[in-house]
């Protein structure tokens, strides 16, 4: 990525005034850039010279990016900073998409607009009041109608700037994901039951001397299933992953939500058991953990052999008493597709319900084309969308449902008919 487009050499002698402006264009971007990676990332520059462009990008690679999850950010700003001569003309079009004659809107790439975010620190690019016509009056002004809120609502995890996933956030640690209780094959005794316990009722008798004088009645005991969540963390899935644990940690720390347990994975090249740091009550340090043992964010993804890994290692403990599984993924792996239906298929015999969300589904266009999605398809439930805020507050509609499969029964017709 970095040796494909030219750079753009700052004028000589001030190489380190622009590398202090490019760290605090990093830090509004929301990386963690102080000082002291300021300070060792001019000494590295200057250590290892300024005449290679892929040297100069991972040299500042290497001294300020220390998660994965920042290298889309650390691209972007890179890209304006350094390599765009246009790069303000380039910021104002991602803050603004403007639609002029019959020009279409770009959709900003990943990190893009949190990148054009930072280096223009506030800058709001001047909107043309469109010409009115003569004669013509408005009777109604219906702009901006759409509140910030509901605005926020249905967009794009991968299209938010930094103060809209930080509203994001917030919106997300005050949803709710109710369940359904399960009614259990075994019993407890009840004042109104409908039906007649006749252990109980002997055993009162016998406490009276043999006479029955009153029929004991039961019903069924009530519990509540497992939540088993297997989130996709491969790089084509960060920033949607960030979101789903944002609103899994939520979930786990809600009372009164009805979850006998929640039980999260994340997997991407490997399985990787994340249950225990979602109990933590701050969201900061609960994924700062999380993060810190999944080794393989942004990576490549190996959905069949992961699944594996979990309906060896982990079905048996966290399935029982009826779990709910919901696996996030895209759906785009390279393996054998016989094995991965193979491994969705246990997977789905041993969930009481498997829901996948699928952030592809945002497309209007989207077919099940790709072999992973083929392979998986037919062994979910219900298939929805998982892109947005929106997308998240209809899945627990999803769940008092039974009899919901979502997308599923028109994109099996279009996988039947070979669309």
């Amino acid at each position: 990525m970095a040796e494909q487009i030219p750079l753009e050499i700052p004028e000589e002698g001030r190489l380190a005034e622009n590398i202090l402006w490019f760290a605090r264009a990093l830090r509004k971007a929301g990386l963690p850039v102080g000082p002291g990676r300021t300070v060792d990332a001019i000494r590295a520059v200057e250590a290892a010279g300024f005449t290679d462009k892929r040297d100069f990008y991972w040299v500042l690679h290497a001294c300020f990016v220390s998660r994965p999850e920042h290298r889309a950010t650390f691209a972007q700003v890179f890209r304006l900073f350094w390599r765009d001569p246009r790069f303000m003309e380039h910021m104002m079009a991602m803050m603004l998409p403007a639609i002029r004659g019959v020009q279409e809107e770009r959709v900003a790439r990943s990190a893009e607009k949190r990148a054009a975010e930072a280096l223009l620190d506030g800058m709001q690019p001047e909107a043309e009041a469109p010409e009115q016509e003569a004669g013509e009056e408005i009777e109604i002004d219906a702009t901006m109608t759409m509140s910030p809120r509901e605005r926020l609502r249905t967009l794009d995890f991968e299209q938010m700037s930094t103060a809209e996933m930080a509203e994001a956030r917030r919106m997300i640690a005050r949803l709710t994901l109710p369940v359904q209780p399960i009614r259990s094959r075994r019993t407890q005794s009840a004042l109104h039951g409908r039906r007649a316990d006749w252990r109980g009722t002997m055993r009162q008798a016998m406490r009276r001397g043999g006479e029955i004088q009153r029929l004991s009645l039961k019903e069924p005991r009530i519990r509540w299933p497992n939540l088993v969540v297997l989130c996709d963390i491969s790089g084509s899935m960060s920033s949607y992953s960030r979101a789903v644990l944002h609103f899994l940690h939520a979930v786990s720390n809600q009372k009164g939500a009805g979850w006998a347990k929640v039980h999260a994975f994340t997997f991407g090249t490997r399985l990787t058991n994340i249950t225990r740091h979602l109990d933590q009550r701050d969201v900061d340090a609960a994924l700062r953990a999380a993060g810190a043992e999944a080794q393989d964010w942004e990576g490549g993804t190996r959905i069949g052999a992961c699944l594996h890994d979990f309906n060896r290692d982990w079905s048996r403990r966290v399935m029982g008493q009826g779990a709910v599984v919901l696996l996030i993924t895209d759906g785009l792996d390279r393996d054998d597709p016989e094995a991965l239906a193979k491994e969705m298929e246990r997977l789905q015999l041993s969930a009481r319900r498997l829901i996948w969300l699928n952030p592809l589904l945002r497309w209007e266009g989207f077919a099940p084309r790709a072999q992973g999605i083929a392979a998986m398809l037919p062994r979910v439930d219900s298939f929805r969308a998982g892109h947005n805020i929106a997308s998240l507050q209809a899945l627990g509609e999803a769940l008092s449902r039974s009899d919901d499969t979502g997308e599923k029964a028109r994109l099996m017709a279009l996988l039947q008919s070979g669309a």
